[in-house]
């Protein structure tokens, strides 16, 4: 298969993929910065640096680079585009634009069944801080976009909190709280590939974040039937085929699924269980382009 992957030139996961792809499969870099759409005379042609992007088989998202509103929405058109002329895009521009959003990805997941701590989202500090008391005045504050714990604020006093919304509503962000669950220290990932499934542990004994950039140890996870039923119940809620699941163990024995990654990092999960990752999403890809032919078939 021909194979584009939309990610930066010093990628791991790039590099990760050709290895896994060898001889079988080719694989070339696109950047989401030299995309560009052409419309007026036969089908949309989707380019990247003069390369048609229709003449490959599969395209795989492996980065989301900040832009401006403009930039964003139509980096995403043009995925949708090449998604409805036939391309497999992985995972699908829909799905991506549910889970980088925190408020409408919890959304999906809380109408799936799925246990999620109380959340309240709000734009203004007077409704912030009412917030923070019905959520029992110990919250963990987030952006509405961002991963790998970057802007994650736990308040526990109200007056610092106050300020924190004042902040926040100044600059015109929307302010996203939820109620802090008590845990054992650590939280699970589940990474979803297809009907394959994937588990580590993360613990951190320094900071109640469990994000392995911010120095969580790892370790292998068993995957009962319980914890496989919600991490693709999750998956399914965002319809991403590919995801990272994160899910917190309460000390009130739930599961409270946190957010699910659609862009999903795989290299300490790999190093942890020895598990060649980019050959099972490479397997995963080939599964879903065959799949797409006998569908037409």
């Amino acid at each position: 298969m021909r194979i584009a992957v939309l990610a930066n030139e010093r990628s791991w996961y790039l590099r990760d993929l050709c290895r896994a792809a060898s001889v079988d499969h080719e694989i070339c870099r696109v950047s989401f910065e030299e995309l560009g759409a052409e419309l007026g005379v036969g089908p949309v042609r989707i380019t990247s640096a003069r390369q048609k992007l229709h003449r490959f088989e599969a395209l795989l998202v492996r980065t989301m680079p900040p832009g401006t509103l403009e930039q964003v929405i139509f980096r995403m058109d043009v995925l949708a585009s090449l998604e409805s002329a036939g391309c497999l895009i992985l995972n699908p521009p829909k799905a991506i634009e549910v889970a980088v959003d925190k408020y409408l990805a919890l959304f999906r997941l809380s109408q799936a069944g799925l246990t999620v701590p109380r959340t309240c989202v709000c734009q203004t500090a007077l409704e912030a801080i009412e917030a923070f008391e019905r959520l029992g005045g110990d919250v963990v504050i987030k952006p509405l976009f961002g991963s790998e714990g970057r802007g994650i604020t736990r308040v526990t006093d109200e007056e610092l909190a106050a300020r924190a919304f004042r902040m926040l509503e100044s600059l015109g962000a929307v302010v996203y709280l939820q109620e802090f669950i008590p845990h054992a220290g650590c939280d699970w990932r589940v990474l979803v590939i297809g009907h394959r499934l994937f588990g580590m542990k993360r613990r951190n004994a320094d900071d109640w974040r469990t994000n392995v950039s911010r120095g969580a140890v790892a370790e292998p996870l068993e995957i009962d039937d319980r914890l496989a039923a919600v991490a693709r119940r999750a998956a399914a809620a965002v319809g991403a085929s590919v995801a990272g699941v994160d899910v917190l163990p309460g000390r009130d024995g739930q599961l409270y699924v946190l957010e699910v990654n659609a862009v999903p990092g795989w290299k300490r999960l790999a190093q942890e269980l020895s598990v060649d990752i980019a050959q099972a999403v490479l397997e995963h890809v080939e599964t879903l382009a065959q799949k797409m032919t006998n569908d037409e078939i």
